[in-house]
């Protein structure tokens, strides 16, 4: 397979288990689970994002999607499968958003802007067609926020640059998995139309 070239090389998407809300509103870290690391690490090549990071500040759960990771690029894992062994090279597990920011601020030589996701709306959010807009400008790095559990707490809300508008449906309900948010969003800002 050859080497990748992200056709979004300033756009990272992460994933946050901590800080979250579960159902009572409480701040927990949840779980990480299989699907979503493969499942958005297959959104995140897909769409030609830069990086793709799992939070957590949990060792256990670091080293449990470490594991799961590495079946994939060595061995019987990236041999039985190469499409998957790209999908999950742009994992990278880290305990902490101010870690994540910190390397891609080192990288890229500039502040990230920050993007939150949630099933709420908010006054100050934006759309998917104004912040493709943004993402447009290549020499500034952007970090698209996905929360686990009820959301993410306000505090990071707090910290946000930007703020998406939520997914609606027709109807009331509105608790999509995460990775079906994160392919929904990733093909509204980067599809092809």
């Amino acid at each position: 397979m050859e080497a990748y070239s992200p056709t979004a090389p300033n756009v990272s998407i992460a994933l946050l288990h901590y800080p979250v809300y579960n159902k009572n509103h409480d701040v927990v870290a949840t779980a990480v689970t299989n699907l979503d690391l493969h499942d958005i690490a297959r959104s995140a090549r897909t769409f030609g994002l830069y990086r793709y990071f799992v939070i957590t500040p949990v060792a256990e759960q670091r080293s449990l999607s470490e594991r799961i990771r590495a079946h994939w690029l060595e061995g019987y894992g990236a041999a039985y499968n190469p499409k998957r062994k790209a999908a999950l090279e742009l994992i990278e597990v880290i305990d902490s958003l101010q870690t994540a920011l910190a390397q891609l601020e080192k990288k890229f030589g500039k502040p990230v802007k920050v993007i939150v996701t949630g099933a709420q709306g908010r006054d100050n959010s934006i759309d998917c067609s104004r912040l493709a807009q943004l993402l447009q400008n290549r020499g500034q790095p952007y970090l698209l926020l996905f929360g686990t559990g009820w959301g993410m707490t306000e505090e990071v809300f707090g910290q946000a640059d930007y703020v998406l508008g939520p997914i609606k449906g027709p109807g009331d309900y509105n608790h999509l998995a995460v990775r079906s948010a994160a392919a929904i969003i990733l093909d509204r800002l980067f599809g092809n139309r």
